[in-house]
């Protein structure tokens, strides 16, 4: 599933060729019954929180969007090409075009609906407003071990697989930490750590929380882009890296670097 980066990085890129402009909208698969509405009305922004996208027509509709573990948007030049298998909403400018497949939500909302679900989002650590109090009051509160809260959209926004593991590692913190547990320093370093590396992937495209590079190919070596996300032994000391199930997801840890 997309982490918070990939989002505000589409919403960056949508936004410079929506916004402001007159959009076509269609549904080729025919599963976003409401596209005929919208179509030939201006998109006037295009906004990132956590994992949604949310795109605001000039007539107060807003399209919600969560890519979940299959969707993604393609991007062709006009004249684009015929949507190519289930695309379940198409937008076209006159230069430019956007297809979206395989989300788990493509819906139209009003305002309410919106500001009902922003209210069930935890701070998205890429706004610069996000509020770190907030966060930490979520966190300290919780029994819950803090590798699962780090997944938890409602305590903060944005984080995933990849980022909880890096994060935690980088912070030096251990996975089974619990909420109640936990110093507000540690908090805090941990919140920086993981607003810097949300930055840098959306500066960067992808997430690279090792910054070695191989100068003869000029690009991340793919097995050290990460410190112990799907790594066998630790970057850092070389002890072995522990794998096993938290929040549904599989964490990865070292636990000599990460000490309860």
């Amino acid at each position: 599933m997309p982490e918070g980066h990939t989002l505000h990085r589409l919403a960056l890129d949508h936004q410079k060729a929506l916004a402001g402009e007159v959009v076509r909208v269609s549904s080729p698969q025919g599963r976003f019954e409401d596209a005929a509405q919208l179509d030939g009305e201006v998109i006037e922004a295009v906004e990132a929180v956590g994992k949604h996208l949310f795109y605001r027509f000039e007539s107060g509709a807003i399209v919600h969007v969560h890519l979940g573990l299959f969707g993604r948007f393609r991007k062709h030049r006009q004249p684009a090409p015929a949507p190519r298998g289930q695309v379940r909403l198409r937008l076209q400018t006159e230069q430019a075009c956007f297809d979206l497949s395989g989300p788990t939500a493509c819906e139209l909302f009003d305002p309410h609906e919106y500001t009902t679900l922003r209210a069930r989002l935890g701070p998205d650590l890429l706004h610069p407003d996000a509020s770190r109090a907030e966060a930490w009051k979520r966190v300290k509160k919780s029994r819950r071990a803090l590798g699962a809260l780090l997944l938890d959209q409602s305590v903060m926004s944005g984080v995933g697989n990849v980022y909880r593991a890096e994060g935690l590692f980088a912070a030096g913190l251990h996975p089974e930490i619990r909420g109640v547990d936990l110093e507000s320093r540690d908090f805090t370093r941990l919140w920086k750590v993981l607003v810097g590396m949300l930055h840098d992937g959306v500066r960067d495209r992808r997430i690279i929380t090792v910054k070695h590079f191989d100068q003869a190919e000029g690009r991340a070596v793919r097995r050290q882009r990460t410190w112990v996300y799907k790594q066998r032994v630790c970057l850092r000391c070389g002890d072995a890296i522990r794998v096993w199930e938290l929040g549904l997801r599989t964490m990865y840890a070292c636990e000599t670097c990460q000490r309860r």
